[in-house]
């Protein structure tokens, strides 16, 4: 039902329609990228997930429309946006209202099966600030990169897996933060279209893996060189993963 401050959200679909979410009109808005982070871990039912600056929930509740039976924790800096996540997921998320890199004691002693993570895409010492604080707090980087890395680690139970989606010029400092003890690497990179640079890559890792690093071929996200039409033309496993909720399985 909506409230009187209805009128600055809007409530989209996502995945087809199998989940709605409460969003700023303005401001900062989930997408893509959340999809498919969410898309890209491999969770079981009955496993514990964490999301590091969870905005609205968008990432944990994608996986979550995906994998039944999850215990669902988030972690969002920005309050208004923190009641939005608690307002899209209910009684299945619980959504902790703090700075990562100043976690709660209760969240502290606690380990998970997978973190994942959206962090802010651009060095604010070689971009321009957003005037709009939520925007800016999703977009910004205010935390280092290293600490987003380092929380996450920290969080995981012996085996869990780390999942993060940035732009791939940041791909050297991802890999350069990770702690000895997060192996097994994977990297996935993504491609706006064919023959096109990636700029976009799914980094996992696993605590105490050893298997050898891996660099996938680079997926391209639509289909054909050039757009020929206002249709948005995703490759068949974005779209099952955009439209159906599918896994993106690398």
């Amino acid at each position: 039902m909506s409230g009187s401050g209805d009128s600055d959200l809007t409530h989209d679909a996502f995945l087809g329609g199998r989940l709605h979410l409460w969003q700023p009109r303005q401001g900062y808005r989930a997408g893509v990228d959340a999809v498919l982070l969410a898309a890209s871990v491999q969770a079981r039912p009955g496993q514990r997930v964490l999301d590091l600056g969870c905005g609205v929930g968008a990432a944990i509740l994608c996986l979550n429309s995906r994998v039944s039976g999850l215990a669902l924790t988030g972690v969002e800096l920005h309050p208004p946006m923190a009641d939005l996540a608690r307002r899209n997921g209910g009684e299945a998320l619980e959504v902790f209202t703090a700075d990562l890199a100043r976690l709660p004691q209760a969240l502290r002693e606690r380990q998970f099966d997978h973190v994942l993570a959206n962090p802010p895409y651009y060095d604010r010492a070689a971009s321009v600030r957003s005037d709009d604080p939520a925007r800016e707090a999703a977009h910004g980087e205010e935390t280092p990169l290293a600490t987003w890395v380092r929380v996450a680690a920290k969080r995981l139970a012996p085996k869990g897996q780390a999942h993060f989606i940035h732009r791939v010029e940041r791909l050297p400092d991802l890999i350069r933060a990770l702690p000895d003890d997060l192996g097994s690497v994977e990297v996935l990179p993504l491609a706006a279209r064919p023959g096109r640079a990636p700029d976009r890559v799914i980094l996992r890792a696993r605590k105490s893996g050893r298997a050898a690093f891996r660099l996938h071929p680079a997926l391209a996200l639509h289909a054909g060189a050039h757009r020929e039409s206002d249709a948005k033309d995703y490759v068949p496993a974005v779209d099952a993963v955009l439209r159906a909720g599918a896994a993106l399985k690398f």
